[in-house]
């Protein structure tokens, strides 16, 4: 791998920037007026999961809880039942319990900086680093899935990054990261958008790329990727049997017993309506009584469900 001269990787950051001020989505979380909170919640929302899947479960969280000290006068239980369908809840389970540092900790105000960042419960490297960037303004290497598909594309020639992050990726980024503060923002902003909407991992947009004349894996013939990329699976899948159990509890005003989970809602009593509708769902997936057992055990041990009264329930 060798870096770009000095020149050329100031006509990057510029040819970048232009492009991402005339380009980019219009997301609530990139408006002037956003505060870090919002930021830093778009941020864990973000993980794994679409923009489009977002934005609402987003918009109803900061109109719910406009401060980390709303959330945190919440059950934790709250933050898990408004997470809605957006998938690995323990991630509002973090973001509650990140809540409450903020508000014991930092009198109610995000920390500007990455140490005490990385210091909040649930917050990892990534999310320090971004929430740094883009909620206070900093110089900070932010390395994203985005963001690393395009410096393989873009300087080193290959089609996708390695399978996990690696130091030299680190490197790498860090080495292309523009001295000045407010620009290392936007390079850091823009190289995420370009690889969210062009630089993609599956048939990636290059006649619309503003950098495609720079592009090392383009000027070496699009080599194919030398790995086939696993997808997630989901229909069958313990995460599957998980998702549904959680929407019953989300549903749930009071605690469900456990046999009710086990049995169809109709041998119950349970109508149409309801926590009937996510039970009903529950038991088409016909999932074996072994996967069920561990899926409600799992929802325990990670603190996603607690047992109250003989049944179970989101945990308070």
């Amino acid at each position: 791998m060798t870096l770009p001269a000095t020149d050329q990787l100031k006509g990057l950051h510029q040819a970048l920037d232009t492009w991402f001020a005339e380009s980019a989505r219009d997301l609530p979380w990139r408006e002037p007026g956003c505060s870090p909170w919002g930021i830093l919640v778009s941020e864990v929302m973000l993980q794994q999961t679409p923009v489009v899947r977002v934005l609402p479960v987003w918009r109803d969280w900061m109109e719910r809880w406009p401060t980390p000290s709303h959330l945190a006068a919440e059950p934790s239980g709250e933050a898990v039942r408004h997470w809605g369908r957006l998938g690995y809840p323990r991630r509002a389970l973090r973001l509650h319990a990140a809540a409450v540092a903020i508000r014991d900790d930092y009198k109610g105000e995000v920390p500007g900086n990455y140490p005490e960042l990385l210091g909040l419960p649930g917050v990892g490297n990534y999310t320090a680093a971004a929430v740094a960037a883009f909620a206070f303004g900093r110089r900070e290497t932010v390395v994203d899935t985005n963001i690393r598909r395009v410096h393989a594309r873009l300087i080193s020639g290959h089609a996708l990054p390695a399978p996990s992050l690696t130091a030299g990726e680190m490197r790498l980024a860090d080495a292309l990261l523009p001295e000045e503060r407010s620009l290392s923002v936007r390079w850091n902003a823009s190289v995420m958008e370009l690889g969210a909407m062009v630089c993609t991992a599956r048939s990636p947009k290059c006649a619309d790329c503003p950098v495609r004349a720079s592009c090392a894996w383009l000027a070496a013939g699009e080599p194919p990727p030398s790995y086939t990329p696993k997808g997630q699976s989901w229909h069958g899948t313990d995460r599957q049997v998980r998702g549904a159990v959680m929407a019953v509890l989300r549903e749930a005003a009071m605690p469900v017993p456990r046999e009710m989970f086990e049995q169809a809602p109709a041998d119950l009593g349970f109508g149409p309506s309801g926590v009937g509708i996510p039970l009903a769902a529950l038991h088409r997936l016909n999932s074996a009584p072994e996967q069920l057992e561990r899926a409600l055990d799992g929802l325990l041990q990670d603190g996603l469900a607690e047992m109250h009264d003989g049944g179970l329930r989101l945990p308070s």
